[in-house]
C-alpha cells in the first residue's frame, strides 16, 4: 500500500465518517440534519435589540443580530476580508460592522459600507451568505439549508400555547456534547425507566403501536406516566397517564398524554458531537398539591416553575448526562457489537440515515454543492 493510501485510511481510533460507515449503528451516528428545515438557534430572550447571537450548525457558524428596530438577520459568522467572527462586530441599525476594519453588512450579507480608504478602486460587490430567520413560540429559527426551499417548510404549530385560553408552558434548554441521533433515541425510548428510578417520569413501558408514515416515525406506549414528585400536580381522575403517544416527525419530535400533556423536542446539531436541545412542555390543567381542586389558570406559570425545578429539570439532567457517556462511550468502542432491543430505535436511525442520505443526493445535483455536505467528516477526538 503506498503512502498516499495510508494516509487516506481513517485512523483506528476514531469513528467513520458517513462515507466510510458500513453498519447502522455508524451511519447514523454520523449523519447529519438535512438542512432544509427551520432549527431554533435561541430563545427570543436571549437576543436583544443591537446585539449578536453566534451559533452553529453542523459545524458552520452562524451569526444572527437583531437590528435596533427589533428587525432579525442570520448570516454566515464571517467577515469576507480577514475572516473574523462578525458575532464580535457591532450592530449598527440593521446592519452588522466587523470590528477590524470596519466593514459594514446589510440583512442580505452584502458589504454596504467600507471604513477606509479603497486605494483607488471602485467599491467591491462582496457578499457573506445570509439565511431566512423568524421567530415563533418564543424561539429564534433559522434555515440553514437553501432558502429556496423555507417558505414550503413549516415550523410545528402548537395552537394551544396561544388564544384566549393557553395552556401552562415549561421550557427547557441544554447543550449536550452528544450527537442529536442518540437524543432523539431517548426522549422516545421508555426503556430507561430506570435511569428516572428517582423521579419515575415513566415506568414498567410497553410499545402497543410502532409505524413509519413517510418522514414520520409514530409510537405509543402503555405506561404509567408522571408519578414520583409530578404526581401530586396531575389530577388523575381527569387525565388518563397510563398510556402515551409520541412522534419523531423529522427533524421533530413530540409527544402526548390523553390530549392534556404535550410535549416537543427540537434539536439543533451544532457538530458532529454536539446539539443544543430544546424542550417545551404544556399542560392543559394542574391540580393543587394535596387537594382534588384544579389551579387557578393565572398560577399555572408558578407552579410549573415549582415543577420544573422538582421534577423536569432534574431528570433532563439525567438524560444529559446519559447520553453524553454514550457519546463517549461510542468514540472508545464504536467497533464494539451492541444489542439493540427497542424496534423503534432502529427506525429512528434508519429515518435519520435516509434523511441524510436525501439531502446528499440534492447536493451532488447542485452546480455548486453546499460546505454544509462537505462536512461530511471525521468526529473529532473527546475533549
Amino acid at each position: 500500500m503506498s503512502p498516499d493510501a495510508r494516509r487516506a485510511r481513517p485512523a483506528p481510533d476514531q469513528p467513520p465518517a458517513f462515507a466510510d460507515a458500513r453498519s447502522k449503528r455508524a451511519k447514523v451516528r454520523a449523519a447529519g440534519m438535512d438542512p432544509d428545515y427551520w432549527y431554533p438557534v435561541a430563545y427570543e430572550s436571549e437576543l436583544p435589540r443591537g446585539k449578536t447571537l453566534a451559533t452553529r450548525f453542523w459545524g458552520h457558524p452562524i451569526v444572527v443580530y437583531r437590528g435596533t428596530d427589533g428587525s432579525l438577520h442570520a448570516l454566515a459568522d464571517r467577515c469576507a476580508h480577514r475572516q473574523l467572527k462578525l458575532s464580535g462586530g457591532e450592530v449598527n441599525g440593521c446592519h452588522l460592522t466587523c470590528t477590524y476594519h470596519g466593514w459594514t453588512y446589510d440583512g442580505d450579507g452584502k458589504v454596504v459600507h467600507y471604513a477606509h480608504d479603497l486605494f483607488g478602486r471602485a467599491q467591491p460587490e462582496v457578499k457573506v451568505p445570509s439565511y431566512p430567520v423568524t421567530s415563533r413560540h418564543g424561539l429564534i429559527w433559522v434555515f440553514p439549508g437553501n432558502p429556496e426551499q423555507a417558505g414550503t417548510r413549516a415550523i410545528p404549530g402548537i395552537p394551544e400555547l396561544s388564544g384566549d385560553r393557553p395552556w401552562a408552558r415549561l421550557d427547557a434548554s441544554y447543550t449536550w456534547r452528544a450527537h442529536h441521533s442518540m437524543i432523539i433515541d431517548n426522549v422516545s425510548d421508555f426503556t430507561h425507566a430506570y435511569l428516572h428510578r428517582r423521579f419515575r417520569p415513566f415506568w414498567d413501558a410497553k410499545l402497543t403501536r410502532l409505524e413509519l408514515i413517510d418522514d414520520r416515525v409514530e409510537l405509543s406506549y402503555d405506561t404509567f406516566i408522571g408519578a414520583g414528585r409530578f404526581n401530586c400536580f396531575i389530577d388523575r381522575r381527569k387525565v388518563d397517564t397510563t398510556s402515551i403517544e409520541l412522534a419523531f416527525d423529522y427533524p421533530y419530535q413530540r409527544s402526548d398524554t390523553a390530549g392534556s400533556i404535550k410535549s416537543w423536542c427540537f434539536v439543533l446539531p451544532l457538530d458532529r458531537r454536539t446539539t443544543r436541545t430544546f424542550f417545551i412542555f404544556y399542560f392543559d390543567m394542574l391540580k393543587i398539591p394535596g387537594t382534588r381542586r384544579s389551579l387557578p389558570r393565572r398560577l399555572m406559570p408558578l407552579f410549573m416553575r415549582v415543577a420544573g425545578a422538582l421534577a423536569i429539570w432534574p431528570l433532563l439532567r439525567e438524560d444529559g448526562a446519559a447520553v453524553e457517556s454514550e457519546q463517549l462511550g461510542y468514540e472508545i468502542h464504536h467497533t464494539a457489537p451492541i444489542v439493540e432491543l427497542n424496534p423503534a430505535v432502529g427506525l429512528f436511525q434508519d429515518l435519520t440515515i435516509r434523511k441524510w442520505e436525501e439531502f446528499l443526493d440534492r447536493d451532488r445535483a447542485r452546480t455548486r454543492p453546499s460546505s454544509i455536505a462537505a462536512a461530511d467528516g471525521r468526529i473529532p477526538p473527546h475533549r
